[in-house]
């Protein structure tokens, strides 16, 4: 990926105080959200009422407490217990337009957004209600909320390669309403290679790829997604800073990294926020971005992100101009699109 010929703003003369300001009305791609992981506890019990889904929990307070994650497993424990409130298309179509309607406030105006189909096809939810859905709304939140979005199917890594091979071709007569595909779930236990032949045929059908690497697997795993599975972006990614010879190679071939700080904080990737590299990752020239992964769980969507990690870590409007022109260049839109949003983004930064 060649780095785009960029003329930056003027950051002297942006007042420091305004900075949160700044951070909020800023224009910003977000590339990293899991749909299934901005189900809020107040839709999850609206649903479970609609399908007559017992949940096992009295009520949302109760369901939010149990938000109190060690690690990725934990996590993902109850994640898949929200899921198995989603079973017609409806449900698909409003757990992903609660999600636009927040990034449509966040000023997020491009979005790829993750969605996990063997958590649902396992449940025997068809494939197509699960994609019909979330489409339908991709194509109302460019009408009526002036958002693109786009969608990214994710294989989950804990099961088999042969599972992974009947969910493709379970999609494939629906191709036209995704983009691409990724690799999330459980790291640890499960590298890339495991997927090698998958994300070659999917290479082979002009699939834009993507996997996660390096959140609480090695920095090898993500010399394999970039090896072995060819991937064109890197989830996560935070641990690459453990192999200078890896942080060389992603700046120099400009590979992004999509980083979710509170999500890094939330399952205690970093001990505090304050503990974050996303400076330093910065610094070193990669093409970091700024995301929410599962915003319903982690506390807080893409700008909240934003705002808590620059007060924690100290950054400044370079950097806020350089995670959000990052985003546009990071993402699977052409070259046209890139730059109209990074023409919005100077006008932001140019009024401040």
């Amino acid at each position: 990926m060649a780095e785009p010929t960029t003329t930056r703003p003027d950051f002297a003369r942006i007042d420091a105080q305004r900075l949160p300001e700044l951070l909020r009305v800023m224009p910003k791609a977000e590339l990293h959200m899991h749909i299934e992981g901005s189900l809020e506890p107040e839709l999850i019990f609206a649903l479970a009422r609609r399908n007559g889904v017992d949940v096992p929990y009295a009520d949302v307070e109760e369901l939010r407490k149990a938000y109190a994650f060690t690690d990725l497993q934990s996590f993902l424990d109850i994640y898949y217990a929200g899921a198995s409130v989603l079973l017609r298309e409806q449900d698909f179509y409003d757990m992903a337009w609660a999600y636009l309607e927040r990034a449509a406030a966040d000023n997020v105006v491009h979005t790829e957004m993750f969605f996990d189909p063997q958590t649902h096809t396992a449940r025997g939810v068809s494939m197509q209600t699960v994609i019909d859905g979330l489409h339908r709304a991709c194509v109302d939140a460019r009408e009526q909320l002036g958002v693109s979005a786009l969608l990214i199917l994710c294989f989950l890594r804990h099961l088999s390669e042969r599972e992974a091979f009947e969910t493709l071709e379970q999609a494939l007569p629906l191709r036209d309403k995704f983009i691409g595909v990724g690799l999330d779930s459980s790291e640890l236990g499960h590298p890339p290679e495991k997927f090698a032949r998958v994300f070659a045929r999917c290479r082979e059908l002009g699939l834009r790829l993507v996997a996660h690497a390096g959140e609480e697997g090695p920095p090898a795993y993500v010399w394999s997604a970039l090896d072995v599975l060819k991937v064109e972006r890197i989830d996560h990614g935070v641990r690459s800073v453990q192999d200078p010879e890896l942080m060389e190679r992603l700046a120099r071939d400009r590979i992004p990294l999509t980083v979710c700080p509170l999500s890094n904080l939330k399952l205690c990737v970093f001990a505090q926020l304050s503990e974050h590299n996303l400076g330093a990752l910065l610094d070193a020239g990669l093409v970091a971005t700024v995301n929410s992964d599962d915003p319903a769980y982690f506390g807080g969507y893409v700008n909240q992100n934003f705002t808590e990690t620059f007060a924690a870590i100290g950054l400044q409007a370079q950097h806020a101009w350089q995670l959000a022109a990052n985003s546009f260049e990071g993402s699977f839109i052409d070259d046209v699109a890139k730059r109209a949003y990074r023409d919005r983004l100077d006008q932001v930064f140019a009024s401040f």
